[in-house]
């Protein structure tokens, strides 16, 4: 795992700073503590940083073909990296080291912009090619590496693993992009291709992006796509033997490693499962590590446990109580853009963890995604059949009404809490789904925003992401359709950038073998209803691993890994959320209404709701602000 930074002048062989590009790749140095290098050239410029993973000797970048002419610097893992040497070395070009960086620049040599097709990897590269003089950006299928990149008013591309690898340039302007801080207050993130600064982008997942100096800027091009097409035939016991079998093979060829390797073990379901292969194919005990809260309502310690001491790992566990107030602006500084997913939190510890052990850990994520685990899934598919079964006009009518005089009963158990599903059945299925995973509701977002603000907007609302996706969408059944938005937006702008961001903060590499994308893909062929089974997600899933893992472990109630923000906002961290966001540094940026927000954190004070991830939100915005845009 790396970091990677670039420099490429679109107009002509002006020579590159090299001051600059230095101080871009110190930004994200601990990306990469065991080296760095460069390659400069009049036009181009290559940093890297260098945690070295596999070819410990060998592998050094930026790195070169056989005469110089083609150069790459990546971040990431080709874990087909053997047979993929062997072929090529097949086709005549030859090796100077045994590190899949090198397989790039030859893969780019024989195949082109396709050689992407060719990776079975998380991967986020730049090759150069000085005789064809183009430069090819690539970011791997699912997004589990990140690549940012913007345009300087003097015709100048930068890009970098981190969004503070290119403002480190020094030549882009901090202007907020006011579409990303709607979609923020929305998902908790900003959706890819979006960032949350006006000028700086986000290659999205299964990408390319190629440009040739002095020519019109081309647009990504997009090399792959979530198939969910169901026809995978067999029984349940066939299709979960084959299941099994494929995720083996993708545990096994990610665990191939110079240095030691382990993995985070929560107690649920996909990281057991992970866990669970890695002592099939190991000649060694596993290295297994989790968090531990003292907080028993988000503590599933006893459960890593029990899968510990049945494949006999070599098991650590660290009690976390995060409640440091410094973790906010740490976060902010972390994550670049704001960030409001409460998880990083013990996902930041248990990476930190995992670095006093080991150098590449694999992890779990990915498993709900695939499987139809997210219990807004089974609401979703709920929902979708009384939609259905009755007229728009009737459900917008009746259960919109009963929308609105239910009351929102934060306190009371889940059964009684009718409002949000009666809200969602009158709304299409898009606006449903949507109003499952928002964090604000958006009549409480245009409250939040500040008059001028939603005059900037001019109307624009974060289900457009949603309703963009959809007509790209390769399904209609309702399961895989919410999955394919997850794909798209949840998965990589959330999941996958909270861990690279955590793990990167402790030169720490994960691994997600249940996102290898030839398991995706097959997965995409099995039946919804194998997946969504009633009211049992993962079905198959768990079906499979019954012969292998506790029933307790497969079968409890999802706990996620989650920390207690209403409590955090009335107790610890009452005084210093109230002192931030109603500060005038906080307000006097023109984006917020300031007396809802008095309201808001005063309402959750006094217990009469539960604001507590939308206080998080807001305290997250406020550390972006303070880190990134430099506001007091």
């Amino acid at each position: 795992m790396c970091g990677i930074v670039g420099i490429f002048d679109l107009a002509s062989e002006r020579p590159i700073d090299r001051a600059v590009l230095e101080r871009m790749n110190a930004t994200h140095s601990s990306r990469g503590p065991d080296g760095e290098g460069y390659h400069l050239e009049p036009g181009l410029g290559f940093g890297h940083r260098r945690l070295s993973i596999i070819d410990l000797s060998g592998g050094h970048q930026p790195l070169y073909n056989e005469d110089g002419t083609v150069v790459v610097t990546f971040n990431g893992e080709i874990y087909n990296f053997p047979a993929l040497i062997a072929e090529l070395t097949a086709h005549g070009h030859v090796f100077k080291t045994r590190c899949d960086t090198e397989v790039i620049v030859h893969a780019w040599e024989q195949w082109g912009e396709s050689c992407v097709e060719r990776f079975n990897g998380m991967f986020a590269f730049a090759v150069w090619d000085r005789r064809k003089k183009t430069l090819f950006l690539a970011r791997d299928r699912l997004g589990i590496k990140p690549l940012h990149y913007a345009i300087t008013p003097d015709s100048q591309l930068l890009f970098g693993s981190e969004l503070k690898s290119i403002l480190a340039a020094g030549s882009m302007q901090r202007r907020i992009r006011a579409q990303a801080v709607e979609e923020f207050f929305a998902f908790g993130y900003v959706p890819d291709p979006k960032t949350i600064l006006e000028d700086v982008h986000k290659l999205a997942p299964g990408h390319t992006l190629t440009l040739k100096r002095a020519e019109p800027l081309a647009a990504p091009r997009q090399y792959w796509d979530a198939r969910l097409e169901p026809r995978a035939q067999g029984t349940t016991a066939q299709l979960g033997e084959e299941l099994v079998a494929r995720l083996k093979r993708s545990v096994e060829m990610q665990m191939i490693s110079d240095v030691p390797l382990g993995a985070f073990l929560s107690g649920g379901v996909d990281s057991s499962a992970v866990v669970a292969m890695m002592a099939e194919v190991s000649a060694t005990p596993v290295r297994t590590c989790s968090i531990a809260f003292g907080d028993a309502e988000f503590d599933e310690s006893r459960y890593a446990a029990q899968v510990a001491a049945k494949f006999h790992t070599q098991h650590s566990v660290e009690r976390a109580d995060p409640d440091d107030s410094g973790m906010i602006d740490k976060l902010a500084g972390l994550y670049d853009e704001p960030f409001a997913d409460s998880s990083a939190l013990p996902t930041y510890h248990v990476c930190r963890l995992a670095r006093r052990n080991v150098t590449v850990a694999l992890s779990g994520d990915g498993g709900d995604e695939n499987f139809g685990g997210y219990r807004r899934y089974r609401w979703h598919v709920y929902e979708e059949r009384v939609r259905r079964r009755i007229p728009g006009p009737i459900r917008r009518g009746v259960f919109g009404a009963l929308g609105a005089l239910y009351p929102k009963l934060d306190w009371a158990p889940k059964f009684l809490r009718a409002k949000s599903t009666f809200a969602a059945i009158a709304r299409d299925s898009v606006e449903g789904y949507f109003h499952s995973v928002t964090i604000l509701p958006p009549s409480l977002r245009l409250k939040l925003y500040s008059k001028s603000f939603r005059s900037e907007l001019q109307g624009y609302g974060a289900i457009e992401v949603f309703r963009g996706h959809l007509k790209h969408a390769p399904t209609d059944d309702p399961l895989s359709l919410v999955q394919y938005l997850d794909y798209k937006t949840y998965l990589p702008g959330d999941i996958l950038t909270k861990v690279d961001r955590a793990s990167m903060a402790h030169s720490l590499e994960v691994r997600v073998p249940i996102l290898d994308h030839e398991l995706v893909d097959w997965i995409g062929t099995v039946p919804a209803a194998k997946k969504l089974n009633g009211t049992e997600g993962k079905y198959i899933f768990k079906k499979a691993l019954e012969p292998k893992l506790p029933r307790e472990v497969l079968y409890r109630s999802k706990m996620g890994f989650a920390v207690p923000l209403a409590r955090w906002f009335r107790q610890e961290l009452k005084e210093q959320s109230s002192r931030r966001l109603l500060s005038s540094g906080f307000l006097t940026g023109g984006l917020f209404d300031g007396d809802f927000v008095r309201r808001l954190l005063d309402d959750h004070q006094r217990g009469r709701r539960d604001f507590g991830s939308i206080i998080w939100a807001l305290m997250m915005f406020d550390g972006f602000q303070r880190r990134v845009l430099g506001t007091a």
